[in-house]
């Protein structure tokens, strides 16, 4: 199984809709002009988040965010065919990575999820 992390559009950016907790953890990001402000941001993301998981990065056009709906956070888990096995909630209320958690265990339900290449 692989994970990753696709960064979209900024949630919360200093030129957008910015919140107080943001701010008071030196969190700001302008919403990017370019691809390649897009990319610093995402690799700032990875670095102050500490991840592990390769991310990759929604086109300027934001075609991943609107094929998926994914801002301003959701998980999502795809078959090896290329569908939707798992849609989780729209975060941060719907984000629950327990919920993904007991989905992926559930071996008998979803085999495909589970055999080899």
């Amino acid at each position: 199984m692989n994970f990753f992390l696709v960064y979209i559009r900024e949630a919360h950016s200093t030129n957008g809709w910015q919140v107080d907790s943001n701010t008071a953890e030196g969190i700001l990001f302008k919403d990017h002009e370019d691809s390649e402000g897009r990319e610093q941001n995402a690799t700032a993301c990875k670095s102050g988040l500490k991840l592990s998981i390769p991310i990759l990065i929604d086109t300027m056009d934001n075609a991943t965010d609107r094929l998926f709906g994914a801002w301003p956070e959701r998980i999502y888990v795809l078959s090896r065919a290329g569908t939707v096995a798992y849609q989780g909630g729209k975060g941060p209320y719907g984000f629950d990575p327990e919920g993904l958690h007991r989905f992926l265990s559930d071996k008998a339900v979803h085999p495909e999820l589970h055999s080899p290449k």
